[in-house]
């Protein structure tokens, strides 16, 4: 029973870390004035090319984009990685900006990952037991 319960409540787990890490990444990285200060200076720390590829994600609606992707994705296939990974990036994308595609993704994995979830347990009830 309680493997049952870590594996339907692993991926959503996961899914709160991916979404803590973007916000880390957001006011850790990204926002606070004192970073971007410490990236326009005359000797840039090499942390200061990730910052720079961040935003320029967000700039580009990369995260949206890319979540959008992988929610069509996991529409089109039965893969509950699919799912989470849309869900994943969907939290990420709302975090870094991309409001929109963001929320749609998220939404779209979270319910497509319930009814994978779902679907495993009707089938699993359906099996007779030995």
């Amino acid at each position: 029973m309680t493997a049952r319960l870590s594996r339907t409540l692993a991926p959503w787990l996961l899914i709160v870390l991916a979404g803590l890490a973007a916000v880390w990444l957001r006011y850790g990285l990204i926002e606070p004035p004192a970073m971007a200060q410490i990236c326009t200076a005359a000797q840039v720390p090499a942390w200061c090319t990730l910052r720079q590829a961040l935003v320029s994600g967000f700039l580009h609606d990369v995260y949206g984009i890319a979540a959008i992707l992988v929610a069509a994705l996991a529409l089109l296939r039965r893969a509950p990685a699919l799912a989470w990974l849309a869900a994943a990036l969907g939290a990420v994308a709302l975090q870094l900006y991309n409001y929109e595609p963001g929320a749609l993704a998220l939404l779209i994995g979270c319910l497509r990952l319930v009814h994978l979830q779902g679907a495993g347990k009707a089938t699993a009830r359906l099996t007779p037991a030995p």
